[in-house]
């Protein structure tokens, strides 16, 4: 969903957290001071936390930087470019991943388009968790891939990926950052975000790969009240003296993105299991792993050559498992 040229002014105006009067306001709208009002409450109904003071005017508790299709493709080379079929911005949508899957259904030949939202109403995490998605703070990214190769052939692809998104965090000074098994990113043991690949298509090919990102750059504490584990987001891991340019982030994630996934076969994940094992943050980590109606207790040793992840149980024996079957928790 697109909001009406005016909410998105409005939004605009407010986007710099300064105040403005609800006559400048109506100015730069072109509307009656009755129509800001309305339009300030249905803001707030979204979940905006606008400051309204007497001789002061309206403004947004925080800062916004909002998309912006020009910038982003300003970041962006040449070459990935060239590989973008379409970067297609919403201001609110159910999930972007959802998006490009029912697009891929309807045209079994898309590939190369980027999805993202200012705004997720139904944000999907792994096995079915909803993905808290608060306007305006946070990226939330898709891209649909086509491969000539069938599913089997993506072996890996989340863990590759996983590695794509430390390669882009590093180049805007976030460090220490690392990844769990099969697709989640964690700083310091709380998580900053979350990848999850959905595959589709003929045992032998071709194959469609929607592959999604969630990733913090700034939750209020109300909106983290929700997440059910330990979060951090790239605000706190920064501080107050540097901040990244959501936009500019979003380029540089998705030029890693297309770096996979123009090259990505099935020996590809060779390509980056060692770099995954180097940012392996539940290595040697007690955990409880999860798979149906059963549970495992033991020790996470990494991952096999396939990107399977090997758990030392408690009896000494080494089990692999893959991702899709189970989840775990660190005890």
């Amino acid at each position: 969903m697109q909001f009406s040229a005016k909410k998105k002014l409005l939004l605009q105006i407010l986007a710099d957290g300064k105040f403005h009067s609800g006559t400048d306001l109506a100015e730069q709208l072109e509307v009656g001071r009755s129509a800001i009002w309305k339009q300030i409450n249905g803001l707030e109904e979204q979940g905006h936390e606008i400051t309204a003071v007497n001789g002061k005017g309206y403004r947004l508790h925080c800062s916004l930087e909002l998309l912006n299709k020009t910038l982003i493709y300003s970041f962006l080379s040449t070459t990935t470019q060239n590989c973008l079929a379409e970067l297609d911005i919403h201001d609110q949508i159910d999930s972007t991943n959802s998006h490009l899957v029912a697009l891929s259904n309807s045209h079994p030949d898309t590939s190369g388009i980027v999805c993202l939202a200012e705004q997720q109403t139904a944000g999907k995490g792994r096995r079915g968790r909803q993905w808290i998605s608060p306007f305006g703070s946070n990226i939330y990214a898709s891209i649909i891939w086509q491969f000539e190769q069938g599913p089997s052939s993506l072996a890996g692809l989340s863990l590759a990926i996983g590695v794509a998104v430390i390669k882009a965090l590093k180049l805007h000074g976030i460090h220490d950052v690392g990844l769990k098994w099969p697709n989640d990113i964690y700083w310091q043991h709380r998580k900053l975000g979350g990848i999850l690949v959905e595959v589709s298509g003929e045992s032998d090919g071709p194959c469609h790969a929607v592959i999604g990102l969630g990733l913090n750059l700034f939750l209020t504490d109300q909106d983290g009240s929700q997440i059910e584990q330990d979060w951090v987001d790239i605000n706190e891991i920064l501080g107050n003296s540097h901040r990244v340019s959501r936009n500019q982030l979003i380029a540089t994630l998705i030029e890693e993105f297309i770096a996979v996934t123009s090259q990505y076969t099935k020996e590809s994940f060779a390509l980056y299991r060692d770099q995954w094992r180097d940012f392996d943050c539940m290595r040697g980590q007690q955990v409880t792993l999860f798979m149906g109606n059963s549970t495992h207790n033991g020790a996470i040793m990494g991952i096999d050559d396939e990107g399977l992840l090997l758990l030392q149980t408690e009896t000494g024996s080494i089990q692999s498992f893959a991702s899709g079957e189970v989840s775990f928790r660190r005890l």
